[in-house]
């Protein structure tokens, strides 16, 4: 598998990521278009599976091929953003918080943060950006934070993540008879669209303007 050397790497491979899966969507909405009503029915099941399972996706891919071009090009924790010094010991306070640690254990842990400036970026944490099979909006907030992208952009999509994507995507895939109207068909495909247009576009731009480096 190649890797995001470069910006313009990192561009085309999120690009080309999002390319077949709008593809994809356009073009199981176009047979929905053409298909008698009975198979109508079944194909809107399948599209309200499809754009969760391509949401999901490519935010995974997006997110992880953002912080893989970063961690390629190895900086020092001082001269990136400091979320990213965040994101190194968030696993370690992680483990803290769920087991008995000796006050001495603490503090080994507040001394390697102190002296973690000089220390390189160079390995990506994928547990950082996982999904988790159920990525609703707490879940990409946490992803949006991980990867510094300002949560407010998409704070409107909330209610269409949640209970359109997600709950629609769990209820038809634990045998639910969730009924699909063909009236949503439009508003389903397009806001999942440009769910993943703005966030590969807000990746694509840091990556650009380099705003993952300290201003």
């Amino acid at each position: 598998m190649s890797k995001p050397y470069s910006q313009s790497d990192f561009s085309r491979m999120i690009t080309e990521d999002r390319t077949w899966r709008i593809k994809e969507i356009s073009d199981l909405k176009a047979a929905i278009l053409r298909a008698d009503n009975i198979l109508q029915k079944v194909l809107l099941r399948a599209v309200a599976t499809l754009c969760y399972a391509h949401w999901e996706g490519y935010v995974k891919f997006a997110a992880q091929k953002y912080m893989m071009h970063i961690a390629l090009r190895k900086y020092r924790y001082d001269e990136l953003h400091r979320q990213f010094r965040k994101n190194l010991f968030l696993p370690r306070l992680a483990a803290l918080s769920r087991a008995k640690t000796s006050l001495n254990d603490r503090c080994a842990l507040i001394d390697e943060i102190l002296d973690s400036s000089d220390n390189r970026y160079s390995r990506v944490n994928d547990d950082l950006i996982a999904t988790k099979s159920n990525l609703n909006f707490e879940v990409f907030m946490d992803i949006c934070l991980v990867c510094s992208v300002p949560i407010e952009d998409f704070n409107d999509e909330s209610t269409f993540i949640d209970a359109i994507l997600l709950k629609r995507r769990n209820d038809i895939a634990h045998g639910e008879d969730t009924f699909i109207d063909l009236a949503d068909l439009t508003e389903l495909t397009s806001r999942t669209i440009s769910l993943m247009r703005n966030f590969g576009d807000a990746l694509d731009n840091k990556a650009s303007l380099k705003a993952y480096q300290v201003a």
